[in-house]
């Protein structure tokens, strides 16, 4: 069984790529402090019970690698500026950590890891006596593929897609090319994609693709965010800041009550992600295993497809038709949808109290604002997640995991840059609060309900609404109520700056609230 004679390569030996496996380990061993220990990371397996156990390496070195490969072409600035998307293009250098999983790359090379886990996974049954158990050596030969896998093999299935016009069916053929010169697997070539149809393969590499990428990528910048947000908050939790609702004066606040508001918001939404489980089939063409039945029908061919779906570190959907549903995918979408949703309304807010002056923005040497405005010093962090997020929300963007994602990602980074250059202004805050204490009618209302004074909203609303209030107009309204001593002097020695209710309270208690360990991950 060998591969298509037109797809042949050069033969490679299976010992060459032990041994560049293996310096590759030792290159990483000599790097590594002395003393220090190797904690076995996290990595997909499907290794039969007692077979030798194959080398693991660090969980991302590949994707380091690979986009170190991509940005040594000579070519690279070229395409950056020939790309269609801004995500390729000028904001490439924002989002590029996501290449390793949602590029073309990334999906050939998922595609390739199911393949090579599946002829595995097949050797491990033994009523598949065509296909043996393989020994150590072809083990290590296989691992290596996947571990050693680059944009140069990638390439290899993309020119091999030239002729069978079919991406899946590309990658099949790359790995019987590869491994016709190893006499082991080559015995077994024809098992490759075994009984699988191109959905059973794509639907595993879009799993493993998003688990892995939001993971990776997108979770760690999710929590940086809620950490600079808590960070906001009790550090400025005594600070008075005028609310508004409508757009109007309303009951004072702190600042750092304002930002608590958020971060609670975006960690309970943190938690939801952790609920949200990968799901996988592998069913063959219509979810039935029809093929493989007749194949080897004495095989439980339900238990060997969960099995093998569950060594992924996926979980199993057992129910489906050629395709997975992806009701999965859209749950984790839409609380992506909400997160982001979250995220706009405080870069509105963070513009808005930019505009109103509560923050100055730290400004940077060389940057500029206005083309022909010297003076200007624009919000744009906030502004270019606001739209970026407004981008990645659209159902029909979402549809595309890489650039839903990616225009998330641009909206992250830029909202953490835009908090890191802003500064409070208290002076500006204090004056707003200066200028509206009609805001104290809220209270002195509410004492006077307490103490049975009739009519107290309306007395409050005939002095105050739409009228010019000032600190001795209130207190004159104070000194004039029927109230016990003791309640009268409360409100005379309340002000706009003091009337904050708990919001010192909970915005210094906000890191109590948070959860940002349980949240954020998906198992």
């Amino acid at each position: 069984m060998s591969a298509p004679p037109s797809l042949k390569a050069p033969a490679t030996a299976a010992a060459s790529l032990v041994a560049a496996s293996a310096a590759h380990r030792a290159t990483a061993a000599a790097a590594a402090p002395s003393g220090a220990s190797r904690v076995p990371p996290r990595r997909l397996r499907c290794s039969a019970s007692g077979a030798a156990a194959v080398e693991v390496r660090a969980p991302m070195d590949w994707a380091t690698r690979s986009l170190e490969e991509m940005q040594r072409a000579e070519d690279f600035d070229s395409f950056c500026l020939m790309g269609l998307s801004p995500l390729d293009g000028r904001y490439e250098r924002f989002t590029r950590d996501l290449k390793p999983f949602f590029s073309e790359f990334g999906l050939i090379r998922y595609r390739v890891i199911v393949e090579v886990k599946w002829l595995l996974k097949l050797s491990q049954i033994p009523e598949i006596n065509e296909v043996p158990p393989f020994s150590k050596e072809a083990q290590l030969f296989l691992d290596a593929i996947i571990q050693d896998f680059s944009v140069a093999d990638a390439k290899e299935v993309k020119r091999i897609e030239k002729t069978t016009n079919h991406d899946v069916k590309a990658v099949e053929y790359f790995l019987k090319q590869k491994c016709s010169s190893n006499p082991e697997i080559a015995k077994v070539l024809e098992f490759f994609h075994f009984g699988c149809t191109s959905e059973d393969i794509n639907n595993l590499s879009h799993a493993l693709a998003l688990k892995e990428g939001v993971n990776t990528v997108m979770f760690p910048v999710m929590i940086d965010i809620c950490k600079a947000m808590c960070s906001l908050a009790t550090q400025n939790s005594t600070i008075p800041m005028l609310s508004r609702t409508h757009g109007q004066p309303a009951s004072p606040t702190t600042l750092g009550k304002e930002m608590a508001n958020f971060v609670a918001r975006l960690s309970s939404i943190g938690i939801s992600f952790s609920e949200v489980k990968i799901l996988g089939k592998f069913a063959g063409a219509v979810g039935n295993y029809n093929a493989d039945v007749v194949a080897y029908p004495e095989v439980d061919w339900p238990k060997v497809a969960e099995d093998f779906v569950r060594s992924l570190g996926l979980e199993f959907n057992p129910y489906v038709t050629q395709i997975e549903p992806h009701d999965y995918i859209s749950k984790l979408f839409n609380l992506f949808v909400q997160f982001n949703n979250v995220l706009t309304d405080f870069d509105r807010d963070m513009w808005t109290y930019i505009s109103l002056g509560y923050f100055k923005q730290i400004v940077k040497a060389g940057e500029v604002g206005s083309s022909t405005m010297p003076h200007k010093v624009n919000p744009i962090d906030f502004e270019n997640s606001d739209g970026n997020l407004t981008i990645a929300n659209d159902s029909t963007v979402l549809r595309n995991l890489g650039v839903g994602l990616g225009h998330s990602l641009l909206a992250y980074k830029a909202t953490l840059r835009g908090i890191n250059k802003v500064q409070v202004n208290e002076s500006r805050l204090s004056e707003d609060l200066d200028q509206t204490w009609e805001v104290l009618a809220e209270p002195i209302q509410t004492v006077m309900r307490r103490y049975g004074i009739p009519e107290p909203y309306e007395k409050l609303k005939e002095m105050t609404r739409g009228q010019a209030v000032t600190k001795d107009s209130i207190r004159q309204f104070i000194e004039g109520l029927d109230l016990p001593e003791a309640a009268r002097s409360s409100l005379l020695k309340l002000t706009p700056h003091s009337y904050i209710g708990e919001a010192e309270f909970l915005a210094r208690n906000i890191e109590e609230v948070v959860d940002l360990k349980s949240g954020f991950k998906i198992e």
